[in-house]
């Protein structure tokens, strides 16, 4: 585990190093400017995605997905963001509560 935990920490130090040794060039062009918009939108869903469907290494469908689905009515709503939490966490105690998902 420690060795993997080297490994990353270094990544981090040389990609953070080669960020200050970029041209600038490089980095105004649009295509750069395009990834760098939407790769933190992607990896936000892969984290939300895996978090509500992964148990371990198994698929699972709990309360989790429908408290997804209701934050995903606020945020259409445009709700402010403490109550599209609270929306997701009400709807799963609800269902927990009344013994629709474990």
């Amino acid at each position: 585990m420690w060795t993997t935990i080297l490994i990353a920490s270094g990544a981090c130090f040389v990609l953070k190093w080669l960020g200050g040794v970029i041209p600038r060039e490089w980095l105004e062009k649009p295509v750069v400017g395009h990834i760098t918009k939407l790769l933190p939108i992607a990896l936000l869903v892969a984290l939300v995605t895996v978090q509500t469907f992964a148990h371990g290494k198994s698929l699972t469908i709990d309360a989790r997905v429908p408290a997804l689905g209701a934050s995903m009515v606020a945020l259409k709503l445009k709700a402010p963001f403490i109550v599209v939490v609270v929306v997701a966490a009400f709807t799963a105690a609800v269902l927990r509560h009344f013994g629709l998902f474990n």
